[in-house]
């Protein structure tokens, strides 16, 4: 809708528009944008076990009496990442900064002079002073459609095709504490996992340290009821069981003992043991859907708390 601004005297109205809608693309972008922080964080977590190992090195090279820094060393290991980057298709120049900025980050927590940067940092800096876009926006937040809203269409995806995929998950996150036997005390039993808003239920049971997932919950010795977003928050460690069942938002039925053994086995779940890229992804997709609920009743983000 058009609005006129004020006119003096002689002057004809001016129409002014009201601002334009955001274009659709733009929640492409943060959505793009979340995946890139995840990217990210997965970098500084590499970035702080690093610089443990440069540590355990500088005290085994002092022990030794060798000097803090190796020339040889040094040009092997950019050698291997320019490789590495060749084959994955990063240029040259990009993987020769980063291995700059790792080998000054090595020699500052070492105490000794690492080699100057390229360049003047002015492109660094101008950067830097960019705005960062809010990406928790309530606006771009309430267009995610909430979970009961994808149900008719996961409804026509086969049954079998569901429970292949949720156990591919469950098995790649699960892969180290199933070998480990940490599941072994549920072995043979059924758990059932219903995700009330999706319409999805599934059964899970551990046999020869192999999870096996089927979907029939009629047939499940206990079920955790829950809503995605609750159990996605589960998953992610972003809320702990008692909380949400304390708070009625998860549900135990059938046999309640076997349902708080896994519970319990859950929580000893060793986190380091699951795969840092299942990590990062559950954690995002926990804020973001928590984030998006809060935004459709109106109430506070996950990371606005």
């Amino acid at each position: 809708m058009a609005v006129a601004a004020p006119a003096s005297a002689g002057s004809a109205l001016v129409p002014v528009s009201a601002p334009p809608a955001p274009a659709a693309h733009d929640l492409a972008l943060s959505l793009v944008r979340r995946l890139i922080d995840g990217i990210d964080d997965a970098a500084v977590a590499l970035l702080a076990g690093r610089r443990r190992l440069v540590g355990v090195a500088a005290r085994r090279k002092a022990a030794a009496g060798l000097p803090a820094r190796d020339p040889d060393r040094e040009g092997a290991v950019r050698a291997r990442a320019q490789r590495l980057g060749a084959r994955l298709g990063v240029p040259e120049a990009s993987s020769g900064r980063l291995l700059d900025a790792l080998i000054a980050d090595a020699c500052d927590l070492q105490g000794v002079q690492g080699d100057a940067p390229a360049g003047d940092g002015g492109d660094a800096a101008r950067y830097d002073d960019r705005p960062i876009p809010d990406l928790h926006s309530q606006f771009w937040l309430r267009l995610l459609p909430p979970p009961w809203r994808w149900r008719p269409l996961l409804a026509t995806v086969p049954a079998a095709a569901r429970a292949h995929s949720f156990a591919a998950l469950a098995r790649r996150a699960l892969r180290e504490p199933l070998a480990s036997g940490l599941f072994d005390p549920i072995e043979g039993r059924r758990v059932g996992i219903a995700v009330s808003d999706l319409g999805l239920a599934f059964v899970v049971c551990v046999r020869d340290r192999m999870l096996r997932v089927e979907v029939d919950g009629a047939s499940a010795e206990a079920v955790v009821c829950g809503s995605a977003v609750d159990l996605l928050l589960l998953a992610s460690r972003r809320e702990d069981a008692d909380t949400l069942f304390f708070q009625r938002r998860l549900q135990l039925t059938g046999d309640v003992d076997l349902g708080l053994t896994a519970r319990n086995l859950l929580d000893q779940l060793p986190w380091q043991d699951v795969p840092l890229g299942a990590r990062i992804v559950l954690h995002r997709a926990a804020g973001l859907a928590a984030d998006a609920r809060a935004a459709h009743r109106g109430g506070p983000s996950a990371s606005a708390r």
